[in-house]
């Protein structure tokens, strides 16, 4: 018998399975002519063991940062199991206990906001958003179309046309348009690569001023909303100074735009506090979340809306069309919601949150250390989520390439440890390492995997 249980000829046989089979996320099967692809069996806390045997120390919480609380919790599936079993599902038409109890809870997270409807992915909490923002405004104003959704380059919003329509990252788009219309972008917010060649704290933020600018552009009457990660995930770890977001929100007052805030990513503890917005001085309109609301354990996710938004679509019935008729099939499914409850509890209970935020202090301090190699341009975060940007000359900043980035992740696999990467989102610029294990990490795990990462680089500065 194998480490994982099986026998050699079915691990063989799953192998041979997986290449006829399968068809992999983000991966270009040719690897699997010469090489054998890698099949998950175990996790518990952040360790996982593939198919072979192998363990490996996962940084990534599953890969896409969504397993918040650790592998391997008992509690949420026995949680979810009890639930199927008493009742498994029933539409969203119809409230269900857990969906009623955990839709309670996230309110209680989100004062500021009032309702919350469910869904299955952070793209599809999204599509929701802006289908909310365009029949919110046509409801609201007879005499205009506020329409247009802008979004900012180097964010990621999803993988469905509208929500890739409103991605800031080129190569994630490439080969799927035509896009939607009425999606524009504007700039970033990464001071280390200033999109208008300013340097912070001398600068006035252009960056988040460059919105009012857009809007201009646009037209006032045809913008509805803006959509905004509050830390850029995908597009390279980047948290805005915090003169930014009371910048954007101004301008956005002043030309009723709403503000979405995309914490698909950073919401349920992964930046040190609840949701990534409450580190900035910043009231969205709608919160979209998904990944650690369940941490995985099951599919979920959520649009969450301020009241006013929501009463807008408060009309009388004989209006046929007045309401917003809009289902997810498995949105807010009851064994969804029951696992939400349990993930939540757990991150409040075992103070994941606060965890996240002095673990993630000494995962960045370690980091910095880092810089001692050439080829570390910058590193940045805030709680369990970090970035390593990795360049051939700091003074010009010219970033490495992808194959060479590839050798250091390859170098920090061969330790066992499981790193991310941007990847294939934008041009000339994959050139960043993201870290995001789990919430329950201790400084143990972290000396390893900054070791692996130190390690690896100094073999490819060798």
């Amino acid at each position: 018998m194998s480490h994982t249980g099986l026998m050699q000829e079915s691990v063989e046989a799953l192998l041979k399975q997986d290449r006829d089979y399968l068809w992999h996320h983000l991966t270009q099967h040719k690897v699997f002519q010469t090489n054998e692809p890698l099949v998950m069996v175990e996790g518990q806390g952040l360790i996982l063991k593939d198919i072979r045997g192998r363990e490996y120390l996962d940084a990534t919480s599953g890969g896409v940062w969504c397993v918040n609380v650790g592998y391997g919790r008992d509690s949420i599936a026995d949680a979810v199991c009890a639930q199927l079993k008493k009742m498994p599902y029933y539409a969203g038409t119809a409230g269900n206990i857990p969906t009623i109890q955990f839709a309670r809870k996230v309110i209680s997270l989100l004062p500021r906001l009032g309702k919350v409807f469910f869904s299955n992915s952070g793209s599809e909490a999204n599509e929701k958003a802006f289908k909310m923002v365009r029949q919110y405004f046509r409801l609201k104003y007879k005499d205009k179309d506020k329409y247009k959704i802008l979004y900012r380059n180097r964010d990621y919003h999803g993988t469905t046309l509208a929500a890739l329509s409103a991605t800031g990252q080129q190569e994630r788009k490439e080969s799927y348009g035509p896009f939607l219309e009425g999606f524009v972008e504007f700039p970033h917010a990464c001071c280390y690569r200033c999109p208008v060649a300013k340097t912070y704290p001398g600068c006035s933020i252009e960056c988040a001023l460059a919105l009012e600018a857009m809007i201009q552009r646009e037209g006032p009457d045809t913008v509805g909303a803006i959509i905004v990660e509050p830390i850029t995930a995908g597009g390279g770890i980047i948290a805005p100074v915090k003169e930014y977001y009371p910048l954007l929100q101004k301008i956005c007052r002043k030309y009723e735009v709403l503000m979405i805030m995309d914490e698909v990513v950073c919401g349920f503890g992964r930046t040190g506090k609840m949701f990534g917005y409450e580190h900035f001085d910043v009231d969205p309109d709608m919160v979209t979340m998904a990944k650690g609301m369940a941490s995985a354990y099951m599919p979920l996710s959520a649009t969450v809306v301020k009241n006013d938004v929501f009463d807008v679509f408060l009309n009388d019935p004989a209006d046929k069309m007045a309401y917003f008729r809009d289902i997810s099939t498995y949105g807010g499914c009851a064994g969804a919601c029951a696992a939400a409850l349990e993930s939540t509890r757990i991150i409040e209970e075992e103070h994941l949150c606060e965890n996240s935020r002095v673990v993630g202090d000494y995962l960045l301090g370690c980091l910095k250390e880092l810089r001692a190699f050439p080829i570390v341009g910058d590193v940045r975060g805030r709680g369990l989520f970090a970035g390593i940007e990795f360049v051939e000359d700091r003074k010009t900043k010219q970033p490495v390439s992808e194959p060479f980035l590839m050798s250091i992740i390859k170098g920090i696999a061969d330790q066992g440890v499981l790193v991310g990467r941007t990847n294939r989102s934008l041009p000339g610029l994959n050139n960043i390492i993201n870290l995001a294990p789990a919430l329950v990490a201790t400084r143990a795990d972290i000396d390893r995997i900054v070791l692996a990462i130190r390690n690896a680089i100094a073999k490819v500065s060798s």
